[in-house]
This record gives structure tokens, C-alpha cells and sequence, in this order.
């Protein structure tokens, strides 16, 4: 880690005191989080104070901490078709319309909005981290105001994930269509989806039907029985 890159961190610290809730420094990357109150006065500051100078947001997402740490594949058991992964299929992709993925206790707010920053004038980069206060009405404060580029990201938040970003211009979705029911990159949103569509011929229309497709995960099949696999093998031993 640099010496400047601790400086910068330190010099942080200290211009925000307690509106930054928490400082990270690690893989040679400074991010911070920043309560949804404080964030326009830190953003404000960010790009104008001359120390900062971070003129540019170069990126802005959303994130689902829902199942942070949580894994459907098992790699120390094995199914009755001897593939060893998957044996307790748990996540949103074997989810069906109507089921709802469980919730687990991540000690930590569900939806979050991370920006990207950049300072031309110092060649550094920074990240804000922001989670939203309401798990079941995520609502963050739009930074369009400081950093115009933050427009189209911020409709990508919502459209994928559901925050709503408060004095956004014109938040409307922007990847799925009007009538497209759910934010597909929450956890709890079915790899399927909920509805398909397709064109009725007699109607002479788009229609919404419930998905036809059967949930299932495709996965290779490993032959156990092959030598290469067994240990002392005598016809590896030959070799």
C-alpha cells in the first residue's frame, strides 16, 4: 500500500469526520460509506474542494447484500448422479413463480448505491458506498446534481434493483420494457422470470403469459468410475 494512498485516506477522515461511517483501504482502492443524509454534502465537497477534486463519477450501481456469503454449491458431497456441486439447490435460479428465496441475516442494510469517482487533477479514484435506510422501500438521494453522468446509472439502479434515487429528473426504467414486473437483479428474482411474452396471432398483439419453462441448473457429469479418478490405480502405476 502507498504511503500517499494512506495520506489521501487519513486526509479524508479528517475533512468529514463522522459523516464518513466507515473508511476501507484495501487492494490499493479508498472507499468509503456515507449515510443517505450527508451524501449531497459530501459529494458537494468531494468535487469542490480543491484537496479532492474529484470532478468525474465514472460509474454508479446498485447491490443486493441479501445473501452475501451464502452459496448453493457444495464441493464435499456428492448427488446420486455423482456430481458434487448444487446438491441443495438454494438460490433464486430453481425459484418458480410464487417462491420467495429466504432471507438471511446479513447484519447489514439490503440495498446499497456505489459510485465511482475520479480525479483528473490528483490521478486518484475514490469510492462512496450508500445504503439505503428501508430494506422494503430502498431510497437514496440522486447525485445528478453534483455529477450529471450519475442520470442513465441511476435509472440502471432502479430498473435492476428497485432503489429509488429522490429528485432524479426522469427516473424511468431503462434496460426492461414498461410492462416488465419485478428489478431482475435482485436475489429473490427468478433467473426465469415471472411472465414471458409473446405475439398472439388472433389478438394481433404482444401478450404477457406466466413463464412455461422448467427451472433447472445444467451441469456436467463427471464419471467417477474412470481410472484417472481412483487412487492407486494400477494402470496409473504402470505409466
Amino acid at each position: 500500500m502507498s504511503e500517499s494512498l494512506q495520506l489521501h485516506a487519513d486526509a479524508l477522515q479528517k475533512h468529514f469526520g463522522d459523516k464518513i461511517q466507515n473508511l476501507i483501504l484495501e487492494y490499493a482502492e479508498i472507499t468509503i460509506d456515507i449515510a443517505p443524509a450527508a451524501l449531497i454534502e459530501v459529494s458537494t465537497a468531494l468535487r469542490d474542494t480543491a484537496d479532492f477534486a474529484y470532478q468525474q463519477l465514472i460509474d454508479l450501481c446498485g447491490v443486493d447484500y441479501s445473501q452475501l456469503g451464502q452459496s448453493e454449491w457444495q464441493t464435499d458431497k456428492a448427488s446420486h448422479s455423482g456430481f458434487s456441486r448444487a446438491v441443495e439447490p438454494g438460490s433464486m435460479g430453481h425459484l418458480t413463480f410464487g417462491d420467495e428465496l429466504e432471507a438471511v441475516a446479513t447484519g447489514m442494510s439490503r440495498f446499497a448505491s456505489v459510485m465511482h469517482l475520479i480525479s483528473y487533477t490528483h490521478n486518484r479514484r475514490l469510492r462512496i458506498r450508500v445504503f439505503a435506510e428501508n430494506d422494503d422501500f430502498p431510497m437514496i438521494p440522486s447525485v445528478t446534481e453534483v455529477w450529471s453522468s450519475a442520470d442513465w446509472y441511476e435509472r440502471e439502479s432502479f430498473d435492476l434493483f428497485g432503489i429509488l434515487y429522490s429528485n432524479h429528473p426522469d427516473l424511468r426504467r431503462i434496460l426492461t420494457d414498461y410492462g416488465f414486473i419485478g428489478h431482475p437483479f435482485r436475489k429473490d428474482f427468478p433467473l426465469i422470470g415471472h411472465v414471458e411474452m409473446r405475439y398472439d396471432p388472433e389478438q394481433k398483439r404482444v401478450i404477457y403469459e406466466p413463464v412455461s419453462i422448467e427451472p433447472r441448473v445444467l451441469v456436467p457429469r463427471v464419471i467417477r468410475e474412470d481410472h484417472r479418478y481412483l487412487k492407486n490405480d494400477p494402470q496409473e502405476a504402470a505409466k
